[in-house]
């Protein structure tokens, strides 16, 4: 299973008493793919070292630097599918040029997705997520 997660889903995943936990425990346990571009890499560390102190960012970055299952793609084609919020575009652009199963976001400028017929994207919550990573 690919998947793109938007910076805010990865970011309520990491702590450990996060009722979210299960996505981060899911990649650490090699359940599913995590793709990522230079774009989204470099938003993620951003993010989590503004949010996170500074050793709970640093491990979380080397931990996605040096799991085989997140999977670092190149994006030739930007689709500018999203308007409200030209810097989301950067995640459904990687699910497309990555071919991923799903797109996990709960950000309501993704929404306009649903009406979009191509490129497909199969765009899902947190909570759809989470109940797949369940029946895992």
């Amino acid at each position: 299973m690919r998947v793109v997660l938007d910076t805010n889903i990865l970011l309520v995943s990491i702590p450990i008493n996060s009722r979210y936990r299960i996505i981060f425990d899911a990649l650490l346990s090699e359940k599913y793919e995590l793709l990522i571009s230079n774009e989204v890499f470099l938003e993620y560390q951003k993010i989590i070292s503004a949010k996170a102190n500074a050793v709970v960012a640093v491990r979380t970055i080397d931990s996605l630097s040096s799991l085989k299952n997140v999977l670092k793609c190149n994006v030739f084609y930007n689709w500018n599918l999203i308007a409200q919020d030209f810097d989301d575009n950067k995640f459904v652009d990687l699910y497309v040029a990555a071919e991923g199963d799903y797109l996990v976001s709960v950000d309501s400028h993704f929404n306009v997705l649903k009406k979009i017929s191509f490129p497909k994207v199969n765009l899902i919550d947190i909570e759809e997520f989470v109940e797949i990573l369940k029946q895992l």
